[in-house]
């Protein structure tokens, strides 16, 4: 496997390290069956590649052999914020046919963290993600870790992530503070369990927290909270 170095990988401070660590916690007592996780959100820019990308951290961190699959196939960013030292090939190079699973699987400077980019944005995503590569790359990789933790898009603009979601253990929803109404998030929760996609929870993302506090109990936060069970 090849070794690649992560340029810009961001220390978290103290409460945002909690914060995954109590994430990760929870997502344990889901159960020991559920290792396979997709992450999606309503809209873009959210949050939901950093919550994954920190999630498959937390683990690896926690001695857990993981994956970080990025498998948002139309607009990732993964590259373009952790800047690897050297070019990638990546997931839709095995999902065409162009390369074996070995060759798209690159381990980390963080330790026991091996990562899976996208690759070259397809035409065709959605029928991408639907074949029986994607399927076999799912089978081996949890056979191969602990946890395979997988960012997809939002399921609010396109139906990648529910397909994604289908064929995982659990999904997480991340959901920017103030900036996604009640009603959508709960169209989006319906949809994955319409699919007999297995909701975990939801993440409530950039909550500006007052100096001092380390939780948020606004009015926008209870609304969220008769409907979703938090991870």
């Amino acid at each position: 496997m090849k070794q690649i170095y992560l340029e810009k990988i961001k220390m978290l401070n103290i409460r945002s390290n909690e914060a995954y660590k109590a994430l990760r916690t929870n997502i344990q007592f889901c159960g020991s069956d559920i290792r396979m996780i997709c992450l999606t959100s309503c809209l873009p820019n959210e949050g939901k590649s950093s919550v994954s990308f920190n999630l498959a951290k937390s683990f690896a961190e926690s001695g857990k052999r993981t994956v970080y699959v990025d498998a948002d196939l139309r607009r990732s960013s993964t590259i373009g914020r952790y800047k690897p030292d050297q070019g990638v090939l990546g997931l839709t190079h095995y999902l065409s046919g162009q390369n074996m699973l070995a060759d798209i699987l690159y381990a980390s400077n963080i330790p026991d963290m091996d990562i899976i980019f996208t690759g070259p944005i397809p035409p065709n995503p959605t029928e991408l993600l639907e074949s029986g590569y994607f399927n076999a790359m799912l089978k081996m990789l949890k056979e191969e870790y602990e946890y395979v933790i997988i960012d997809t898009p939002p399921l609010g603009s396109v139906i990648d992530s529910a397909i994604v979601a289908q064929k995982c253990d659990g999904v997480v929803l991340v959901i920017e503070t103030g900036a996604v109404s009640c009603r959508l998030a709960l169209k989006v929760k319906e949809q994955l369990e319409k699919g007999n996609c297995r909701m975990l929870g939801a993440v409530l993302n950039k909550v500006r927290a007052k100096k001092g506090q380390y939780y948020y109990y606004g009015r926008r936060y209870k609304k969220y909270s008769k409907a979703y069970n938090y991870a």
